[in-house]
């Protein structure tokens, strides 16, 4: 094959597994009630089944370029694909709540592995003035999954069975074996410094304790267990801190946190996505438990928030440009955070044309979030503290709507068992993912303009992705 051919095949592989990645993380949440009803579970107690998959990506991502070096990106990606489908084979074999968790276990070991691994293979493989080309081909992906993942997960639950949102992914993992056997050249491996597997244990032990803490019901007999699992997390938190200054090569440099529009934007993102990482999961449920909605129809339902957010990637860099990331972060957030309290006002009784303009207004506004805070955080760091940068900034992405899920499934059983009403436990619980978001805001005002008056704001933004 020609070279030309060979990128052409490199850049719709990464494409194909982009897209089964981004499709896995919006096609289950419409069939979480017939899953649930399928394996004798309540809907809400449902939640490990997003949180086990987000946070082991979480923890395995910071692993996917050590891998990629020290055993090639060709062997590493095909064993991602592989992984992944095998997981998504026991997805659909599960016949209890506990093998569905573990089955995305698995899943989430091949997932973390897919787009990091791919973005990695066009790096090296594409020249330097196609490459941002190649990875907003790749992106297209990235946003056409979330876009068709709600609605043929509703159609599958409905037309056929839940298992089919997993068996989905064999025949697109199968052809994407084929191509990276037969299209991607072999790649070289190089001598990679050892892998620093002491750090990594101690930022993963840090993200399964918090995400525990937030799981734990909240009953008397639990707190105990809820704060002892807080205090671990917060421990090995600060423990790295020491641990990073006394190696040489650990797994993130703390003079990443120097750059201060890294640890805002860190930490902004956080607090940010932990409060509309919610909503994917709570609005499904909310629509099929109290609005009677069929899945077909709770999936389309959320195609205006898809549809707005894919249209509205155009206006962010005009945006910016004339009013600064602060201001733009600031107002945007508001605007987020607005549109997740408003969905507490969705009723039966709610007219359709408002609950389409609310999805497409929080769409729209998520979707130029996400890509502003990327670019925020991500643009300041120098070309060889980026890579560590980006793969910390995809850890917290993680972890985020891993707490997300946690926090407002939690806080929906908390207000239900207290108040006697599940309608008033959903409401209550937007209200508060939307006030966690629009906290982030007052995070952002410590945005340091300086520095990114001078950005490239066009570049940064179409390249910041999700």
């Amino acid at each position: 094959m020609s070279k030309d051919s060979t990128q052409t095949a490199l850049l719709w592989i990464v494409a194909a597994g982009f897209f089964m990645q981004s499709l896995d993380t919006t096609i289950v949440n419409t069939a979480l009630p017939s899953i649930a009803h399928s394996l004798n579970e309540k809907p809400l107690a449902m939640q490990p089944v997003i949180v086990a998959y987000t946070l082991t990506m979480a923890m395995l991502t910071p692993a996917s370029g050590w891998l990629a070096d020290r055993y090639g990106t060709r062997r590493v990606y095909f064993a991602a694909i592989l992984i992944f489908v095998l997981g998504s084979l026991c997805c659909s074999s599960a016949h209890t709540l506990g093998q569905l968790v573990i089955a995305r276990v698995l899943q989430g070991v091949g997932g973390s592995m897919l787009l990091p691994i791919g973005r990695l293979a066009v790096l090296r493989s594409v020249s330097g003035e196609q490459y941002v080309s190649a990875l907003a081909f790749i992106s297209v992906a990235g946003q056409v999954g979330p876009i068709v993942g709600p609605t043929l997960g509703g159609w599958f639950v409905q037309a056929i069975s839940w298992h089919w949102i997993f068996l989905i992914n064999v025949p697109i993992g199968a052809i994407g074996l084929f191509a990276v056997h037969r299209y991607l050249p072999r790649s070289t491996t190089s001598a990679a410094p050892p892998f620093d597997l002491a750090g990594c244990a101690l930022l993963s032990l840090c993200m399964i304790a918090f995400s525990l803490a937030v799981e734990t019901p909240v009953q008397t007999h639990r707190a105990a267990w809820a704060v002892g699992l807080f205090v671990l997390g917060l421990v090995s938190a600060l423990a790295y801190v020491p641990y990073a200054k006394r190696r040489a090569n650990p797994l993130f440099k703390l003079k990443l946190f120097s750059e201060p529009n890294f640890s805002v934007g860190l930490i902004g993102n956080l607090v940010c996505r932990v409060g509309s990482s919610a909503v994917p999961f709570l609005l499904p449920l909310l629509m099929q438990l109290q609005l009677g909605y069929t899945p077909l129809h709770s999936g389309l339902m959320m195609l205006p928030a898809a549809l707005a957010g894919t249209v509205a990637k155009r206006w962010i860099a005009p945006l910016i440009r004339r009013y600064g990331y602060d201001i733009f972060l600031l107002v945007n957030t508001v605007i987020v955070g607005a549109a997740i309290v408003a969905f507490a006002l969705i009723s039966r009784g709610t007219p359709l044309f408002i609950e389409i303009i609310v999805l497409a207004v929080f769409g729209a506004g998520n979707s130029m979030q996400f890509a502003a805070m990327n670019s925020v955080t991500l643009k300041g760091l120098s070309h060889e503290d980026a890579g560590s940068g980006n793969s910390l900034f995809s850890m917290v992405q993680m972890l985020a709507m891993g707490l997300g899920v946690s926090i407002g499934g939690g806080l929906v059983r908390l207000f239900a068992a207290q108040l006697g009403s599940a309608a008033m436990g959903f409401r209550l619980s937007f209200v508060c993912m939307g006030v966690i978001t629009l906290v982030s805001a007052l995070i952002f005002r410590r945005l340091d303009e300086a520095p990114l008056a001078t950005a490239n704001v066009g570049r940064a933004v179409s390249g910041a992705g999700r």
